[in-house]
C-alpha cells in the first residue's frame, strides 16, 4: 500500500524505467514500503525453510485482500459487493489451505539451478520492456503478472538456500539471483501501479507470485500435502486465487492517470 502511495503522481515512461526506483527513494512512503518489505522478506525466507511453497505463497496472496480493504481508507475507493465477496474468498481459501501443508526441509538441487533462475529473470525483463509500451490498463496487468513471476523466482531461490547462516548465504549463488529478482520484481510492481489501480496491479502480482512457485515446488522440490487433504488443499488454493482474480475483475475503472504529473 505504501508503495502504491509513493507511485501516485509519477509519470509512466515509455519502456522499462529503472530510474523510477531512484526517484521513488526521495519519497518517505517508498522508504517505508522498503522497510516493511525487508521485514516481511526475512519472515518469508524463514518460513520457506520448513514449509512448502504452495502454502507460503498462498498466504502472501492474502495481501491483495488487505490492499483492497486499505484502499477504502487510503484511496477512498469503495468496494463493490463483488470485491467484498472476493476478499472473503481469499481469507476462506487460506483458512482451508493452512492445515493441509506437510512440513519439509531445505532441498538440494543441481548447481545449474541458479543459472536457470537467472535466465528466467532476464527473460522477464525482456518481456517487461515490451509490456511497458502497452496502453495503461493492459500494461499494468501484464507488468503485474511479470512482477509476480519475479517474486516467484525470489521465493524459489529462497527455498533452495541451504541454510540462513551468514557464511552459507555469502557462498550461495542463489542469494545473488534472489537479490536480482527482488529488484526486478519491485521495479515492475511499481511500474504496474503507475499505470493502473493498486488493487488490480496487486491482484495480477498475486496470480503468478502464487501459482508459479507452487507448481515448481510440487514438481521439482518435493513439496507435499498431508495425507487425505489433497482435495481440501486444491479447493483452498483455488478459492484464494479466485478471490484475488475477483478483486481484479470487479476493480473500478479509475486509474492513477488523473493524478498530478511529476516532471522528468
Amino acid at each position: 500500500m505504501l508503495q502504491g502511495v509513493a507511485t501516485r503522481g509519477t509519470t509512466p515512461a515509455r519502456g522499462l524505467d529503472p530510474g523510477l526506483l531512484v526517484r521513488l527513494l526521495g519519497r518517505p512512503p517508498f522508504i517505508g514500503a522498503i522497510v516493511l518489505n525487508l521485514v516481511g522478506f526475512a519472515l518469508h525466507i524463514t518460513a520457506l525453510q520448513s514449509l512448502p511453497l504452495f502454502l507460503v505463497q498462498c498466504v502472501i496472496s492474502g495481501s491483495v485482500a488487505v490492499t483492497a480493504l486499505l484502499s477504502v481508507r487510503v484511496f477512498g475507493v469503495p468496494l463493490t459487493r463483488g470485491q467484498q465477496a472476493a476478499v472473503i474468498a481469499v481469507f476462506a481459501g487460506l483458512v482451508m489451505l493452512g492445515p493441509t501443508a506437510k512440513s519439509g526441509t531445505a532441498v538440494h538441487v543441481s548447481s545449474s539451478a541458479p543459472v536457470l533462475l537467472l535466465a528466467v529473470v532476464v527473460g522477464l525483463v525482456v518481456l517487461a520492456t515490451g509490456a511497458a509500451r502497452l496502453p495503461p490498463v493492459a500494461g499494468a496487468s501484464i507488468l503485474g503478472l511479470l512482477a509476480g513471476a519475479s517474486f516467484g523466482v525470489v521465493a524459489v531461490s529462497a527455498r533452495l538456500l541451504p541454510d540462513l547462516t551468514p557464511s552459507a548465504l555469502v557462498g550461495a549463488p542463489g542469494v545473488y539471483v534472489l537479490a536480482a529478482a527482488a529488484v526486478v520484481a519491485f521495479l515492475l510492481y511499481s511500474m504496474a501501479m503507475q499505470r493502473g489501480s493498486v488493487t488490480t496491479s496487486t491482484a495480477a502480482v498475486v496470480v503468478t507470485q502464487t501459482t508459479v512457485p507452487a507448481l515448481v515446488g510440487a514438481a521439482f522440490l518435493g513439496d507435499e500435502v498431508r495425507s487425505g487433504l489433497f482435495p481440501l488443499a486444491v479447493a483452498g488454493f483455488l478459492l484464494a486465487l479466485l478471490g484475488a482474480l475477483g478483486l481484479a475483475r470487479f476493480e473500478a475503472s479509475a486509474t492513477p492517470a488523473d493524478q498530478p504529473v511529476e516532471q522528468r
